[in-house]
């Protein structure tokens, strides 16, 4: 069976590139993607993967997850494009499927086990709605280090997903790195806020270290290289340990010494109330746009 993606940009690209490196066969992958030079530069990548210009019935025959991977104000139009083609849940009377007016019959639609959104701020109950009733929808806040494998994805399912679903949609999200579940939807807008959004904390942190480096008097590439790798250090050491963050920091900062003086700069600064202050405004500005469509 195939997983289709419906928009072909940066994610999804870095979803397919994971799924293909773990051995999923190119010819289980399709997708669906308007912008011709964006299909000529993921043919380039990825012989094999079908690619097409928009959906129909060709496209969707065969498809057992799709994943919406279009940004979030083309996710409506992504929705109701798909929607003809979906099979919503029966009515409980046992009626026909409750699809969109002018689409095919219930056999002619795609017996999904869900639909995977990877859009930011865009609420299942949206999603299910512009899908016609479709209502077995698995949405995620993925981040951007998932495009070199290194990326954390927040998930949620709906009640009305079964095991299948949640492994399928599981699949594709961890070929871009690591995954946590949370039973509440509305955790995906803290999740926005933690590590959506934090990904440029970092950089933003990386900039500020360099520049430090640079006013210390190290030329440009000196500055970087020690940024960077002090990070990477950082991070790995901490990986490493069973120690969790605070008491690595203590170990770093002897009473009296460099490390004290610098720590005692960043508390006088702010910094730690800023940074919890950073997470708080991104979780409710995801939570405004969700509320917003």
């Amino acid at each position: 069976m195939t997983t289709l993606f419906i928009g072909g940009g940066n994610m999804a690209s870095a979803l397919i590139g994971g799924l293909i490196a773990r051995g999923r066969s190119p010819a289980s992958l399709a997708v669906v993607e308007p912008v011709a030079a964006q299909r000529d530069r993921l043919a380039a990548r990825f012989p094999g993967v079908a690619l097409h210009a928009e959906v129909a019935a060709d496209v969707v025959r065969g498809v057992a997850l799709v994943v919406l991977a279009v940004k979030p104000q083309f996710m409506r139009e992504a929705c109701e494009a798909l929607a003809p083609f979906v099979a919503a849940p029966a009515t409980a009377s046992g009626g026909s499927p409750g699809n969109s007016p002018g689409a095919p019959a219930a056999s002619a639609a795609i017996p999904l086990g869900c639909v995977l959104s990877i859009a930011a701020g865009t609420r299942s109950a949206d999603i299910a709605r512009w899908l016609g009733g479709f209502d077995r929808i698995v949405r995620a806040m993925p981040n951007t280090p998932a495009m070199v494998g290194k990326g954390i994805a927040g998930v949620h399912a709906a009640p009305t997903v079964d095991a299948t679903g949640h492994a399928e949609a599981a699949a594709v999200l961890e070929a871009g790195g690591e995954v946590i579940w949370v039973e509440s939807e509305a955790m995906l807008d803290a999740i926005t806020g933690v590590s959506g959004s934090g990904p440029a904390y970092v950089f933003y942190f990386l900039e500020a270290l360099e520049a430090a480096a640079r006013a210390q008097g190290f030329a440009p590439a000196d500055a970087r290289r020690l940024a960077y790798a002090t990070f990477d250090g950082a991070v790995a050491l901490a990986h490493a340990s069973a120690e969790d963050p605070a008491t690595l920091r203590a170990q770093v900062t002897s009473k009296g010494g460099t490390t004290e003086r610098g720590i005692a700069a960043l508390e006088g600064a702010g910094v730690r109330a800023a940074v919890v202050a950073a997470v708080a405004a991104a979780t409710a500005r995801a939570a405004e746009l969700g509320a917003g469509k």
